[in-house]
């Protein structure tokens, strides 16, 4: 059994998407690729898996402010091409992490660290962010172990 990359399986479904002509979803997975191939040339690298999660998290990030602000500006039409975008991005993330999975981690990487302030809150999230890349939210992460740490 061959392992596919992240990247292998996206370039795998933009074929499929060509053949289906999905437009809608072929549009989706060309900007996907497209963000992929900008940082690689950038880096002057091929990036891994965990690196292809970085730009797919980033790119759901973009996509959830652009949201916020089409829905403010009364756009529910490219709320909805945004929305429909996010679900694709999705598709390629691993599973979402539970609470109790995320306490965990954040538990294991407290003591780990030997963190004891908020000054040490660097540490953590350092050993943090490589397990939780594209399975929750780093940011909503970076508050409870701030919390953790301040309490």
């Amino acid at each position: 059994m061959t392992h596919t990359t992240i990247k292998g399986k996206i370039q795998e479904d933009m074929k499929n998407a060509m053949r289906q002509q999905e437009k809608e979803r072929l549009a989706a997975i060309r900007l996907i690729l497209a963000a992929i191939k900008q940082r690689e040339v950038d880096e002057r690298i091929l990036l891994t898996d965990e690196q292809v999660l970085v730009v797919l998290d980033k790119m759901l990030k973009q996509r959830r402010e652009s949201i916020t602000q089409y829905q403010a500006g009364h756009r529910q039409d490219l709320a909805d091409k945004e929305a429909a975008e996010i679900l694709i991005i999705q598709s390629y993330l691993p599973a979402p992490l539970s609470t109790a999975e995320i306490e965990t981690l954040i538990d294991m990487a407290i003591q780990e660290t030997g963190a004891v302030s908020a000054k040490d809150m660097g540490k953590v999230m350092a050993l943090l962010k490589p397990k939780v890349q594209g399975r929750a939210d780093v940011g909503g992460i970076s508050n409870k172990v701030k919390e953790r740490l301040s309490s």
